[in-house]
C-alpha cells in the first residue's frame, strides 16, 4: 500500500513539474485562451437556442422583416464561453442574449393565400381569382369564354393551390406562419451534385 501512495506522489510532481516547463504561451488542458475561442454566433447547433420571432398577425411574417431577412435573438447554453462582437470573453449562465441570428422571411403585400384558392375554386368560371391577384386581362378573358370552358378554370385552381401563380405585383401570399407553405427547389452553381461513380 506505501508504494502505491509512493507512486502516486511521484506521478503528481512529474505532472506538476511538467506544467511548469510548458512555455507560457500554450495552451493548458482544460484551459482556453481567449484568442482560441470562436465568435458567438460560430457555435454549434445544441449550444444555443433562439426564441421564436414575434409574428404579425396581419402578414404571418416576423414583425422586424426586411429585405426578405428578420432576425431572433440567441442564447447560449449555460457554461458555454465564446467571444462577444467587441472581442471579449464571456462564460453564459443560459439567461443571457449571445448574438442574433438571421432568418428567412417573406415580402407580402396583402393577398391572401386562402382567398384565392377559395375565389379559383368557386368562382374561377367567372375570373374572379384573377382579378383578385392583380391579371385583369385574364380575369376578363375568363369571364367571357366561362373560364376557358371549364378547362381554364380547372388549371388556374391547380396552379393557384401549388402557388406557382402569385399576385401580380410579385409579392408572396400570405399563408400562416406555421401553415402549408409550399418551398420551390432549384438547382444553382450553389448546389452540391454527388459525383456518379464510374461502373
Amino acid at each position: 500500500m506505501a508504494g502505491w501512495r509512493r507512486l502516486l506522489r511521484l506521478l503528481r510532481l512529474v505532472s506538476a513539474a511538467w506544467v511548469l516547463l510548458l512555455p507560457r504561451g500554450a495552451p493548458r488542458a482544460g484551459l482556453a485562451r481567449a484568442e482560441d475561442l470562436d465568435s458567438c454566433a460560430h457555435l454549434r447547433l445544441g449550444q444555443y437556442l433562439c426564441k421564436d420571432p414575434k409574428i404579425d398577425e396581419f402578414t404571418q411574417e416576423p414583425e422586424n422583416c426586411r429585405d426578405t431577412t428578420a432576425w431572433v435573438e440567441c442564447r447560449p447554453a449555460p457554461n458555454i464561453s465564446c467571444r462577444l462582437p467587441n472581442g471579449s470573453e464571456f462564460k453564459f449562465s443560459g439567461d443571457e442574449v449571445g448574438f442574433n441570428k438571421t432568418i428567412p422571411c417573406r415580402n407580402v403585400s396583402g393577398y391572401s393565400y386562402k382567398v384565392a384558392v377559395a375565389l379559383s375554386l368557386f368562382l374561377g368560371w367567372l375570373g374572379a381569382d384573377r382579378f383578385y391577384l392583380g391579371y385583369p386581362a385574364l380575369g376578363l378573358l375568363k369571364f367571357c369564354t366561362v373560364g376557358f370552358c371549364g378547362i381554364g378554370t380547372l388549371i388556374d385552381f391547380i396552379l393557384i393551390a401549388m402557388q406557382i401563380v402569385g399576385p401580380a405585383d410579385g409579392s408572396n401570399y400570405i399563408v400562416d406562419y406555421y401553415g402549408a407553405r409550399l418551398t420551390r427547389l432549384s438547382i444553382t452553381n450553389e448546389t452540391f451534385r454527388k459525383p456518379h461513380l464510374s461502373l
